[in-house]
């Protein structure tokens, strides 16, 4: 049995010990924001923390895990609040999706250690593959968010999970009004 911190929660995985962090993350504790993109470390869509440093959950097994701290990109910021998230969204830095929580991972470790990256340490921090290719808008939004974690910048919020960024924009009495309820 693997013993793990995963989303700051204990963790035990009645798992073979070799099983890819990556399956027990998404089949036994249902965290599938973590993709399975190539399977032998290429692509970065599975990147999670581990312990602080951003790490391809395919190529470490539970066992490597044992005892470690593991965060997903639903462990990062429930409400998308995460600085990296945050500027992936004004940048616009998200096309189709699918590589996208395995780069916020990468930006996050990254801009823990580094708030202040040049173009040429974010292309290294981040070795993700975008079939879209967003790497210009990338390099802008990990800078973006490296402002935002100095403190010298603030972006506005994204609309929570579930919510369409054009309800997230209407003001709570145009809502109401639009609900049916009344003002008073």
């Amino acid at each position: 049995m693997s013993r793990l911190t995963v989303n700051d929660q204990p963790v035990k995985f009645d798992m073979n010990p070799d099983t890819p962090l990556l399956w027990a993350l998404r089949d036994a504790a249902n965290l599938t924001g973590t993709k399975y993109g190539c399977g032998n470390g290429d692509c970065g869509a599975c990147m999670v923390i581990v312990d602080g440093e951003a790490l391809r959950s395919c190529l470490i097994t539970l066992a490597e895990a044992e005892g470690r701290f593991v965060t997903t990109i639903e462990g990062l910021a429930r409400d998308r609040s995460h600085p990296v998230q945050q500027a992936m969204v004004a940048e616009q830095a998200i096309q189709c999706g699918f590589c996208t929580p395995g780069i916020v991972m990468a930006g996050a470790a990254l801009i823990a250690k580094n708030a202040n990256p040049s173009e040429a340490e974010i292309r290294e921090a981040i070795p993700n593959l975008c079939r879209c290719g967003v790497y210009p808008r990338l390099v802008r939004a990990i800078q973006r968010a490296g402002r935002v974690e100095r403190r010298v910048e603030t972006i506005s919020a994204a609309p929570a999970p579930g919510i369409s960024a054009e309800d997230a924009a209407r003001e709570v009495p145009a809502l109401r009004a639009a609900e049916g309820e009344s003002e008073d």
